[in-house]
């Protein structure tokens, strides 16, 4: 079992994180953390189907790309927050995630996988094409009436409260009969359907619920950046990245997708710096497939294999 302390240690290391503003640093390093919280609650939603259910998804960019188009326009054509119409963003994701899952979660195995990279393309296409979206031109937000530093800081404070609350929520799943009944549906589909496990409603609402986060999540990145194109926002760089995150930290696990978050954000940011963007693609693809062959568990298995095993009862102190 993995320390009974952690989600203490990680609530009290992300509140002194909400406390750290107060020391003004260095805005770098708030962007940095900022996008780490960010795909920190990414990789942890996407966890809920794509680790506890074990259908690898590569589309969920799509229900990001919508959170922070919708909220857009919101801000756009009615002067709506999105930071306080995240929410929207996060039911609207959602809403794309049920027209969306209820025909393709009936597939299985690369042909959910494949169908979920085809979803990015059919959505970026859909708002490419649409003129109140912008489309090719983009949409122009309005900039955040703060100053620079504030602004970060409200960001910053918006993104650690989401990921707060899905590791709170994703803790939850994980004891639940809901994430127990995805686990089955993980090592066996068919077993579990036999035994009465409704596998289709919990791989929804699993759906459902990682699609939530994300579109909040795209809400709060749309307005920090005031410009959202189709190019950008359903890239599907990003839906790599929470996948390599969730998998090289651990999904069975909550903690597994945060580590994750952490380790990735670090190498992308010095491969980045000292090897170039390109190159750093092609080398988180490689690890991602290194991770899915060789550590399916993700590294907080090995935490796991450390930790000596007990001693039965009446032989601890008995020589042989």
């Amino acid at each position: 079992m993995i320390g009974r302390h952690d989600g203490r240690y990680v609530t009290g290391v992300l509140v002194a994180c909400a406390f750290l503003p107060l020391l003004r640093p260095q805005e770098y390093v708030l962007t940095f953390l900022y996008n780490l919280f960010s795909y920190a609650a990414m990789a942890s939603a996407w966890n809920i189907l794509g680790g506890l259910a074990g259908y690898l998804s590569f589309g969920h960019v799509a229900f990001f790309g919508c959170g922070a188009y919708v909220t857009g326009l919101m801000l756009v054509r009615w002067g709506w927050s999105p930071l306080a119409t995240a929410p929207l963003g996060g039911l609207a994701a959602a809403m794309l995630a049920l027209v969306a899952g209820y025909p393709t979660l009936r597939l299985r195995g690369p042909y959910f996988t494949v169908v979920t990279v085809v979803m990015v393309l059919a959505v970026k296409i859909v708002v490419l094409n649409v003129p109140w979206t912008g489309a090719a031109m983009g949409l122009w937000m309005p900039f955040p009436p703060w100053d620079p530093f504030v602004s970060r800081v409200i960001f910053y404070e918006a993104v650690l409260v989401i990921l707060l609350a899905t590791l709170l929520g994703v803790r939850w799943v994980l004891h639940s009969k809901f994430g127990f009944g995805l686990r089955t549906i993980r090592e066996d589909e068919d077993a579990a359907a036999a035994i009465g496990v409704p596998a289709f409603r919990l791989k929804l609402g699993a759906l459902l619920l990682s699609a939530f986060v994300c579109g909040m999540v795209g809400a709060v990145h749309g307005h920090d950046r005031s410009y959202l194109h189709p190019d950008f926002m359903f890239d599907l760089h990003p839906s790599i990245m929470i996948v390599l995150m969730a998998l090289f930290g651990g999904r069975d696990h909550w903690l597994g997708p945060l580590i994750g978050a952490v380790a990735v954000m670090i190498a992308d940011e010095l491969l980045t710096v000292y090897v170039g963007t390109e190159a750093a693609r092609m080398l988180f693809g490689l690890l991602l497939i290194v991770v899915i062959v060789f550590l399916p568990a993700g590294v907080i298995s090995l935490r796991v294999r450390r930790q000596p095993k007990p001693v039965p009862a009446g032989r601890g102190l008995m020589m042989p």
